[in-house]
């Protein structure tokens, strides 16, 4: 685990809960919020704190809402991305700060993605790790065979309470074995995953997770061509995704005013834990700020 400069743990009242966050870095630095995705916690970005914030960038990662220590609101639609957005915000807001960058992974993509349109004022640069922009993913899921074949999953997560019964049943190894395809072999390790199950053991957490892609699937989006993301972006994709066709990723960057991708050959899904530096050193050269060297 690489996590060098010190981390502060604190819990953060916004958007009517309280969000459980781990900081790091000078607190007047350029702030970033490192979102992750299911099914992770901010543990997810443990190769990743310590060196941003050895960079001079105020790091947040949160356990967005329904995660790990995170409060856990019951109903499908307080997991609305609406809802995920607003929490970002009044992130910002405690941290006292009106602009701030974003990099999400997975979910947390999603909801990079989402607050791009919801609050072009507000984000200042974003950095998406295999994430679609969601109304490509819903499109992709609805028309294009290979996608829905990939998401196959979801079609489960849609029944409610059968899911979180069924994870639950063999103690949350289903989610432990969607880790395998990682093509680091010290990516996750027994201890890792250990920490993983207890964030997963948590009273609520399995609906919660699952109520993301419940929201989402109920959610009308409009047609993908329509939203527009004006911010500097930089999309970071993992070639070897085993949940996500690489047309997403093409489909989403051309929404983009001033954005690229970046392809990493090698890499799976979880390409921040695949290739840990190398994501670091695309992440710290995109998110400097102009008038740094």
């Amino acid at each position: 685990m690489t996590i060098q400069d010190p981390i502060r743990f604190d819990h953060v009242a916004t958007n009517g809960i309280r969000l459980h966050v781990a900081a790091a870095g000078p607190a007047d630095g350029s702030l970033i919020f490192l979102l992750h995705g299911f099914p992770e916690f901010w543990y997810g970005w443990r190769n990743h704190i310590g060196p941003l914030a050895e960079r001079g960038f105020h790091v947040v990662a949160p356990d967005q809402r329904g995660y790990n220590l995170s409060d856990k609101p019951k109903g499908v639609s307080n997991y609305d991305l609406d809802q995920l957005a607003a929490d970002v915000v009044g992130l910002a807001d405690h941290f006292g700060q009106k602009s701030f960058d974003v990099v999400g992974h997975d979910w947390g993509g999603t909801v990079g993605w989402w607050l791009a349109a919801r609050c072009p004022g507000r984000l200042r640069r974003l950095a998406v790790l295999n994430a679609a922009h969601p109304a490509v993913w819903v499109e992709a899921m609805r028309n294009n065979p290979a996608q829905r074949q990939k998401s196959r999953y979801v079609q489960l997560f849609r029944i409610p309470h059968l899911p979180e019964f069924l994870i639950g049943l063999d103690r949350s190894k289903s989610l432990a074995r969607g880790f395998r395809d990682s093509t680091r072999a010290e990516a996750f390790t027994r201890a890792d995953l250990d920490k993983y199950g207890v964030a997963w053991s948590q009273p609520g957490a399995l609906t919660a997770m699952i109520n993301y892609y419940r929201a989402a699937l109920r959610k009308p989006f409009s047609p993908a061509a329509s939203y527009k993301v004006s911010q500097p972006t930089l999309l970071i994709w993992g070639k070897q995704d085993a949940y996500a066709i690489p047309d997403l990723a093409e489909a989403s960057i051309r929404l983009c005013s001033h954005g690229r991708i970046v392809y990493l050959d090698g890499a799976t899904h979880w390409v921040q834990h695949d290739e840990p530096e190398r994501v670091t050193t695309l992440l710290a050269e995109f998110l400097r700020p102009p008038s740094q060297p």
